[in-house]
């Protein structure tokens, strides 16, 4: 081996096809779990890292991570994240019952259930219209919030043993939903096997993901994360599904989350047709060179550059004496910082709106968690947004930042000022320095 010649990890099994797989898709170095935010009598504890590494199958094109972290770390009994703290998110899962309640005929004869159901952000809307809801969610701390809203709700793990005991309790479902949780399973297969088993002859099953297709067009490095396991395209979708007995009928493009799907199936012999959106969108993604390898190769210098852009903006603000603030402590964030190596001596501190993680420490990066009322105290000239896919809820939020006259900066797909005024800046090209 040669001094310029990179070591190359050992090739594993797709965890769909099981294929060899060899070809990296991005290495964003070692990283704590982004939801083990850090209690101040922990601070100056060890913790753990992991390998965030995230590798395409050139036979079925999952996008996927290595395995090194098990589910039961990740969605603990104390898991931080709840829906219900962005307002917008809530509107969305409203707008999808409203929908769904129409085109699908639901009554009190029907049954839903949701998959990652998390406290109920979702399910809380089919109650006016008499709809029976059932709910699965592993993680105790979010469950317990969405059985308080009346909600009935099953702490388990899900997959086809699981289903198994929940359609001899509840019957089968006539629709099974899924917002972000198909990229959050590790055995994929098994999980969406019990996804078949539980639905209902003729009934629908949908799922939102982020469209791995604008991950990689708007550089949205900071969305690979050890909570997602896999990384997803319509592709990559229809194979999974047809593995499990399952058929794509529908798909919609989502703005959420930076740009979503949501798919829309069936059992493999049911009577949905299917939609010409179906057909559009594969051949986007074959147009966009998603069946290609080198497609995918190529993404690791994408995040490089945004890194370096991000780390240029960070810089400067400190050499010109202006103070930067965050806000939000998601998991997308908790990458970006952890991969760009960005800590307090970039970052005073950053806010979030759920209780769970104020007055804590984001993992690895060590940056104070407070209350959102903490940016008034501090006036920070520029509040950088690390949910960016919320920034428009965020910028609303923050208005009174102007009296100051401060501005808002997202990271993705590369660093942009949003001045006070409140128009964005001149869009510039990923790598510039300007």
């Amino acid at each position: 081996m040669t001094q310029n010649q990179a070591f190359e990890a050992p090739p594993f099994s797709c965890r769909h096809c099981g294929a060899q797989v060899v070809h990296l898709f991005a290495d964003l170095g070692l990283t704590p779990l982004c939801q083990t935010q850090i209690a101040p009598h922990r601070f100056n504890e060890p913790e753990s890292f992991f390998p965030l590494q995230a590798y395409v199958c050139g036979r079925c094109w999952l996008v996927q991570l290595r395995d090194c972290v098990s589910s039961s770390d990740v969605f603990t009994d104390d898991y931080p994240y709840f829906s219900s703290f962005s307002s917008s998110w809530v509107q969305h899962a409203k707008r999808y019952v409203d929908s769904m309640v129409e085109r699908l005929g639901l009554s009190a004869d029907s049954l839903v259930m949701e998959l990652a159901c998390n406290d109920g952000y979702l399910l809380q809307h089919f109650s006016p219209y008499g709809v029976p809801v059932l709910g699965v969610e592993p993680s105790r701390s979010v469950a317990r919030a969405a059985v308080a809203r009346g909600i009935p709700t099953e702490m388990v793990f899900f997959g086809l043993e699981t289903a198994r005991g929940l359609r001899e309790r509840y019957g089968a479902a006539d629709l099974i939903t899924g917002n972000n949780v198909l990229a959050h399973v590790p055995d994929i297969n098994d999980f969406l096997a019990g996804v078949a088993w539980a639905l209902r002859a003729g009934g629908t099953v949908t799922f939102e993901f982020p469209h791995l297709l604008n991950l990689m067009r708007h550089n949205q490095f900071d969305t690979i994360y050890h909570e997602h396991f896999s990384y997803l395209s319509l592709h990559a979708v229809l194979g999974v599904f047809a593995t499990a007995g399952l058929a794509v009928y529908d798909v919609e493009v989502l703005p959420t989350h930076g740009g979503s799907l949501r798919v829309f199936g069936q059992l493999e012999d049911g009577h949905h047709p299917v939609s010409e959106r179906v057909a559009a969108l594969l051949a986007d993604e074959v147009a966009a060179g998603l069946l290609a390898v080198s497609t995918y190769t190529a993404f690791a210098e994408q995040a490089r550059a945004t890194k370096r852009d991000i780390l240029s903006f960070l810089i400067d603000a400190r050499r010109n004496g202006k103070r930067v603030a965050g806000y939000g402590a998601p998991g997308k964030g908790n990458t970006l910082l952890n991969y760009c190596g960005v800590g307090t001596d970039m970052l005073d501190f950053t806010v979030d709106a759920n209780p769970a993680k104020q007055w804590t420490f984001t993992p690895g990066s060590r940056i104070p968690i407070f209350p959102p009322d903490h940016i008034r105290q501090a006036k920070p000239d520029y509040l950088f947004i690390l949910p960016w896919n919320l920034k428009d809820e965020i910028m609303a939020q923050t208005g009174y930042i102007r009296e100051w006259g401060g501005q808002w900066v997202t990271p993705i797909p590369w660093p942009q000022v949003w001045p006070a005024a409140g128009d964005a800046c001149a869009p510039r090209e990923p790598g510039s320095q300007g």
